[in-house]
């Protein structure tokens, strides 16, 4: 499928790295989708490619301080610079896909994006979809790491440490786990401001979730050892008319590249022409 690579600026003046995979014939709408903390938009060409053979246009960036886009890796100097990139890829695919219904999907950090930018902003979007949103973490870090990131956030808010992110815990699939390892793209690092204005901002979302105004698919592993399946539960509870919730049992945190992942995108695909 006709693929098509661009860099655009930020608002800050950081060159951003855009990728765009379009089908043969005219999109039955676009997406543009945010990628996960540490990762890179290559990781889904797979899933852009699929989405392609299903009649779906897909634009996607890599992050600030992410895969070939500046910026110090795992950094973001606000919550709000983060916001204005994504209203950035917005935009870009509003301009790219005149006329065309437009998606706005996020996976684990980029699910916290997405959430939040809908709940924060008024956008020109058929609807969201989110798999494995950071809202929460699997795990609840210590009191004492949680005082220091806010300390750090405060007085040296670039000082970055490893996310602690385990390989193991992202896909069932070897194969994918190996090559992620191996991807001279991927990086380990999150700055001070960047964990605790995303740690934030997941809590926030999920206390406002019943303000979310358009359709959502939220879906969620429900053995993702990595971002919270209790949180995603809880934020489609308090939103049950514009929330569809899925639960893949048994699957880790990744669901585009579990051995399932046909089936993920079978259901994307479906919701998707249900918004019709």
């Amino acid at each position: 499928m006709p693929k098509t690579a661009f860099q655009a600026l930020s608002d800050d003046g950081l060159t951003l790295w855009y990728q765009e995979w379009t089908p043969e014939a005219k999109p039955l709408a676009a997406i543009a989708l945010v990628h996960g903390l540490g990762e890179h938009s290559g990781r889904y060409q797979h899933l852009a490619e699929a989405l392609n053979q299903e009649g779906y246009a897909l634009l996607t960036f890599d992050l600030r301080g992410h895969g070939r886009s500046e910026g110090q890796r795992g950094h973001t100097p606000s919550y709000d610079a983060l916001m204005k990139d994504v209203g950035l890829l917005i935009k870009h695919a509003r301009e790219r896909f005149p006329g065309q219904s437009l998606f706005l999907y996020g996976h684990s950090l980029g699910g916290n994006l997405v959430l939040n930018y809908t709940l924060r902003f008024s956008a020109p979007l058929k609807g969201v979809i989110a798999t494995s949103p950071w809202l929460k973490l699997a795990f609840e870090p210590a009191a004492i790491k949680l005082k220091m990131a806010g300390l750090m956030n405060r007085i040296w808010p670039n000082f970055s440490q490893t996310n602690e992110l385990d390989a193991q815990a992202l896909t069932h699939d070897e194969a994918i786990v190996h090559a992620y390892e191996t991807d001279p793209l991927v990086h380990t690092l999150i700055s001070a401001r960047f964990f605790k204005s995303v740690h934030s901002a997941g809590i926030w979302a999920l206390e406002h979730a019943e303000r979310f105004p358009l359709p959502l698919l939220l879906m969620h592993g429900s053995a993702d050892r990595v971002t919270s399946f209790e949180a995603s539960q809880a934020f489609a509870a308090r939103q049950p008319e514009q929330c569809t919730f899925k639960t893949w049992d048994g699957l880790y945190h990744e669901l585009h590249h579990e051995p399932e992942w046909p089936d993920v995108v079978k259901s994307i695909t479906v919701w998707l022409k249900n918004q019709f």
